[in-house]
């Protein structure tokens, strides 16, 4: 088999497990949050003393609940080989959420997201380049566990992991997603396609808008690609209704 066709029997074989990808695996809310919801007939009074918000609608909340529900995941291979569950972190209210592909090392050691070399690159992308805090946004992996080696997520492995990513993008409900990578971008935006063919182009999912981009880590091999990424930064902004640093706007 020539290597265009391995290429195109391999997008062909992605396209159909990304077309299977549903809801599926966790109830949303998860049974403790759905356990925090207040009486309703409590609400007047809880409304007048403005004391003690449990409602299920404070993304804080429902994290917390996805994070009790993930508990010690063993729901996929992963859970043997890992060190750290990495849930992602940030602002429960942000306003723009990163997706990554995996934890690496660091990330295994730390049970952060995206806290090594490129990491510190995204950092800088958020902080020097977009004028946002890093504290400010979200950021998280398709999957929560580090695969061995790095090597590239398997469908079980991202199907195990889906009904999380899911349900955290629901807490958040965040106006721009930003996929970091080929894994990443594909899924949500549920295509087969490369990310040298969709980065840059602007999708949704769930009435989200969506920018597909290149991962950090490739940006560290592939200096010249940083323009590109700029780009899409600056296509983000607009869509966040912020100003474009540098741009006089």
């Amino acid at each position: 088999m020539s290597g265009r066709d391995e290429a195109l029997a391999d997008l062909l074989a992605h396209g159909r497990f990304l077309s299977g990808l549903s809801s599926v695996g966790v109830a949303w809310p998860p049974p403790s949050a759905a356990a925090a919801r207040p009486d309703p007939s409590a609400e007047t009074g809880a409304a007048a003393t403005g004391a003690g918000d449990t409602r299920t609608d404070d993304p804080a909340v429902a994290l917390a609940a996805i994070r009790e529900e993930l508990g010690d995941c063993r729901r996929c291979k992963l859970a043997s080989g890992r060190k750290k569950i990495v849930f992602g972190q940030g602002n429960p209210r942000a306003e723009l959420m990163f997706v990554g592909e995996a934890p690496g090392s660091e990330e295994d050691e730390q049970g952060l997201a995206f806290v090594g070399r490129a990491g510190q690159l995204l950092t800088d992308i958020i902080e020097k380049g977009m004028k946002m805090r890093r504290a400010d946004v979200w950021i998280g992996n398709v999957l929560k566990c580090r695969p061995p080696q790095n090597r590239n997520p398997e469908p079980d492995e991202i199907l195990s992991c889906q009904p999380f990513l899911e349900a955290q993008i629901q807490a958040i409900r965040p106006r721009v997603l930003v996929g970091l990578g080929k894994f990443a971008a594909q899924w949500l935006l549920r295509t087969a396609e490369p990310i040298s063919r969709i980065r840059g182009r602007l999708g949704e999912r769930d009435g989200i808008p969506v920018m597909p981009t290149y991962h950090p880590a490739y940006l560290l091999r592939n200096p010249a690609a940083k323009k590109d990424v700029w780009e899409d930064m600056k296509s983000v902004l607009g869509l966040l209704g912020r100003p474009v640093p540098g741009s006089g706007e």
